[in-house]
Parts: C-alpha cells; sequence; structure tokens
C-alpha cells in the first residue's frame, strides 16, 4: 500500500466560496461573450445575424436582402447602395457558416469562381465589394491572399481545376480558357475582403436586436428632452383631454377654460407635458434598442393596468386623471425588456399617449 497522508492531498477551499451571488448570477450563470454565441447559431440562424446587421447599416445601403440558397449565384446577403437593385452599386457578404476551422482558401476561392462566372455570363453584375465572414473569422491562409489581391489571383488560377471548374454549377465543368480567361485575368481582385468579427459584432451592438440575441442589458439612455414652449401636432389630443379635464375640475365650460387663469394646474399642466416627453423619448430609445413591439407591449401593459380605476365613478375627470396616474406606479411592468429604464415620469406619460390616442379619457362625453 502505498503510504500517503491523505489530510495533505486535501482540496484547497474553492476561490469563490466567499463570493456573493448576484440575482443575474443565479438566474442566468456566467454570461457568455457574443463571440461564443455565435458558434452557437445554426447557418440559418447565422444568416438571419448578418441580414439584421446589414439592415441598420442605414448610411451605407438603400436595401439589404438574403439570397443564400440554390441558385444564388454565389451572393448570401445583397447589400445595394441605390434602389437599382443590382443594376446599380451593390456589396455581397458570402456569410460561410464552419463552427470548426477558420475560412480557408479551399473554401473561399471556389465562391470567388462561381462569382467570376456569374458575372461573365451577365447572370449578376460586379459587386463594389464582396466580403468573407464567417464565426471563426478567415484562417491566416486565406487572410494574407484577401490582402494581396495578385496573389490571390494567382492562387485561384493555380487551383481552377481542382477547387473551382466542377463546383459552379451541377451541370456541366467550367474550364478557365479563352474569352473567360481574359475576363478573369483582367478582373480587379481587391473587391474581395474579409470582415472581421469582432467589427460586425460591434456594428451590431447598435441594433436593437443586440439584447435579445447576446445579452449584456442596454445601452445607457439619453436624457429626454424638455418640452417645447410651443405645443406640437403630436401632443395635442391630451393637451386637449387636459383642458377639459381641468374645467370640469373647476366647474366651467370647456370652451371658457383658460388654464394661466390657474397657477395651481399651470403647474400640473407643466408636469405632465414633462411626463408625456418622458415617455416619448422611452419610445425613442426602444426604437433604437429594442426590438420592434417592446414599447408597444409596454404600453398595452399599462392600459391593462389602469383600466378599471380608469373606469370607476370620480368626481370629475381631474381626480380620475390624479387616480390614474397614481395606479400607473403599482403597475408591474417587470416582464418587459425595458423595464430597467423606467422611470416614474415615463410611467405618467404613457398614460397621456395612451389619452392622445384615445384610450383613455378622463371625461366619458370627452369626444
Amino acid at each position: 500500500m502505498l503510504n500517503l497522508d491523505l489530510n495533505a492531498l486535501e482540496l484547497a477551499k474553492p476561490k469563490s466560496e466567499n463570493d456573493s451571488a448576484s440575482v443575474r448570477q443565479v438566474s442566468y450563470g456566467k454570461l457568455i461573450t457574443p463571440r461564443q454565441h455565435l458558434l452557437l447559431f445554426s447557418a440559418e440562424e447565422w444568416e438571419y445575424f448578418l441580414e439584421e446587421w446589414g439592415t441598420f447599416q442605414k448610411s451605407k445601403y438603400h436595401l439589404v436582402t438574403r439570397l443564400g440558397g440554390a441558385n444564388d449565384y454565389g451572393v448570401d446577403i445583397a447589400c445595394f447602395h441605390t434602389e437599382n437593385g443590382f443594376s446599380g452599386s451593390w456589396e455581397n457578404y458570402q456569410c460561410k457558416y464552419y463552427k470548426g476551422d477558420p475560412l480557408a482558401p479551399g473554401t473561399a476561392i471556389p465562391e470567388i469562381g462561381k462569382l467570376l462566372w456569374h458575372v461573365y455570363t451577365g447572370n449578376l453584375t460586379k459587386p463594389k465589394k464582396y466580403y468573407f465572414f464567417s464565426p471563426k473569422d478567415c484562417g491566416p491562409s486565406l487572410k494574407k491572399l484577401l490582402l494581396d489581391s495578385d496573389k490571390l489571383k494567382n492562387k485561384l488560377l493555380e487551383e481552377w481545376d481542382s477547387w473551382c471548374s466542377k463546383s459552379i454549377t451541377t451541370t456541366k465543368e467550367i474550364s478557365l480558357e479563352g474569352k473567360f480567361k481574359e475576363f478573369v485575368l483582367c478582373f480587379d481582385f481587391s473587391i474581395f475582403k474579409y470582415k472581421p468579427v469582432n467589427e460586425v459584432v460591434e456594428e451590431y451592438r447598435e441594433t436593437p436586436y443586440y439584447p435579445i440575441k447576446f445579452g449584456g442589458g442596454l445601452k445607457e439612455r439619453p436624457a429626454p428632452s424638455k418640452p417645447p414652449e410651443v405645443f406640437q401636432n403630436n401632443e395635442a389630443r391630451y393637451i386637449e383631454q387636459l383642458h377639459n379635464a381641468y374645467a370640469d375640475s373647476k366647474g366651467i365650460k370647456q370652451q371658457d377654460f383658460q388654464i394661466d387663469c390657474f397657477p395651481d394646474l399651470t403647474k400640473h399642466f407643466i408636469r405632465q407635458r414633462e411626463s408625456f416627453y418622458f415617455a416619448e423619448s422611452l419610445r425613442t430609445f426602444a426604437r433604437d434598442s429594442v426590438p420592434l413591439g417592446t414599447f408597444e407591449d409596454l404600453q398595452n401593459d399599462m392600459f391593462d393596468g389602469v383600466i378599471d380605476t380608469a373606469e370607476d365613478e370620480h368626481e370629475n375627470g381631474l381626480i380620475k386623471l390624479k387616480a390614474v396616474l397614481s395606479e400607473s406606479k403599482s403597475v408591474p411592468l417587470d416582464s418587459n425588456g425595458l423595464f430597467e429604464n423606467i422611470r416614474v415620469k415615463d410611467r405618467y406619460g404613457i398614460c397621456h399617449q395612451l389619452a392622445n390616442d384615445d384610450k383613455l379619457k378622463w371625461l366619458e362625453d370627452d369626444e
């Protein structure tokens, strides 16, 4: 038998033994990086990811479309600079999906050969740029070729018979000869580039899809704008409803009400406009930060939470308004992705947005 002091071999205490646990850690464990997320995507999710990235490159592209599949002529994601489609300036993103190794010349060059053939035969126009993009990026060998267009062209010429000739179409072998070879020799190979994964992820961070794909919370919300002194068209209806509620509380006909005659109501009115613009800024923030429908869901949840209070009997319109705003503070909104960015004024402002759309009314006969 071995003569060992087993006590001396006891495992040391884990380094994390004295750490505290946050709610996020207990609920989700350790967050993985966006690059690690990409390796979990299916091939279709990968192409949708790139399409979502492309649709938000508004300063560069007029239209982005996904063409990957049979008879795609080697075009996965086509990004058009004009409304003229392939007749105008466009770029291609060849999003090759490989979880294992980085993209190598043996995979990329046949795709280049396919594009060359279809441009030569008139099935496509020449793109302004042609980018390769893969979850594990391009390997060193391919990067070197893409950074030296002459070497890339020479490699394609050298490997045409073994890599390209039988992969372009399923009906025939394409030989590199005659006018087609002359076309290839004159072609500008500098259009072929690679797009680093980190660069695309950082650009994707600016889309509203980023948080639901990669987590990590929302970006910082900008400070809300101050209400303009002049009433805007987009706030006409809720202001009208407010003034009618004020008139009702003072026992004055709506057409005779002048808010400047009531300092207490003037202060209240200023606060309500501030709240409305708070909520409008949240709407804008949502548009740029989360998928469409998230803010509308927030409004619907608020409506569901306050409608019973709104439908109760109240002495006058102002009392009803204040009751609804008070109730809005306790409406549970924690299931919405915007929850961590919602403040009290947003809750009040969403009620005014609902009133602006006539979904809430402070007076039943207010038309």
